[in-house]
């Protein structure tokens, strides 16, 4: 999840975004369709100008706000993609802009989630090339890991499962990313209060070094000072405004670039990673 980062799913906001109702979206105080498009627009160039390709999925203000999230509703193997089937119900329609994103691109589709199942792809985090660990929360539940499980073994890949809190209820958004951010290799940004002890546990036996993000910042951004995206080993992208993360990752080695992002990260639950799809890193 960290190696240089060279092709990219995004959906750059529009009216779908601009029109959206908050109380529909569990988005909080701060939100401004207006300003979080221009918001987008700043992080979106630093992604290109990474040499990064992005794929775009238009949006043709067909209401799916949080479309602009493109980490959530597919998964990227080496092998091709993962349709995921999303937990947060007015998401649902989101997957198969993904499926004809990838048929477009030439991407081939290794599968999909079928209901009952939910994965959603911030609960998905590889820890190596043949460790996928996946956060059991409200927006994915067994039988989609059990389904996610089946259609990785194939390629060598064993899924494992891990219980997340309840955090701020059914309705907010907690994703084992939310309190995990992988920066180089072997090395990750954690919340650790917040951490499923078995997976605290996996990531020290497989030798990561942990840099633990403070409470104040954590509770101040919504767990958002935690959701940085890699570019490049140990080169991240992260939301402006969170300086003791910043001086913690910057001492662990990173070269850190913050944006702006008051009305579109932090009302609407979702950083950096979330705004993104990886598809290919080198």
């Amino acid at each position: 999840m960290t190696p240089p980062l060279k092709r990219v799913v995004m959906r750059a906001p529009g009216d779908s975004l601009r029109q959206a109702k908050p109380e529909d979206w569990h988005y909080g105080a701060g939100f401004d369709g207006d300003r979080a498009i221009e918001q987008f627009g700043v992080f979106a160039d630093l992604v290109s100008a990474s040499g990064t390709e992005i794929i775009w999925i238009e949006d043709s203000g067909d209401g799916l706000a949080d479309a602009m999230f493109t980490h959530d509703p597919s998964l990227v193997t080496d092998k091709g993609a993962v349709i995921l089937r999303m937990g947060k119900p007015g998401r649902m329609g989101e997957p198969d802009l993904h499926e004809a994103a990838y048929k477009s691109a030439g991407v081939p589709i290794l599968g999909r989630i079928e209901a009952p199942g939910v994965v959603e792809g911030g609960d998905c985090i590889w820890v190596d090339e043949n460790t996928l660990a996946v956060g059991r929360g409200v927006r994915t539940n067994q039988a989609g890991i059990e389904q996610l499980g089946a259609l990785l073994a194939p390629l060598g890949v064993s899924v494992l499962g891990f219980d997340l809190p309840l955090g701020n209820g059914a309705e907010a958004c907690l994703h084992l990313m939310s309190v995990m951010s992988p920066l180089d290799a072997k090395l990750a940004l954690v919340y650790a209060p917040m951490l499923p002890v078995a997976f605290w546990q996996l990531l020290k036996d497989r030798g990561y070094t942990l840099v633990e993000a403070p409470d104040d910042e954590f509770a101040a951004s919504n767990g958002l000072n935690l959701n940085v995206l890699a570019l490049t080993p140990g080169e991240v992208i992260m939301v402006d405004g969170f300086p003791k993360t910043r001086a913690l990752m910057e001492q662990a080695g990173c070269k850190v670039t913050a944006f702006n992002a008051d009305a579109l990260c932090i009302p609407c639950e979702g950083g950096p990673t979330c705004l993104t799809r990886p598809v290919w890193r080198e």
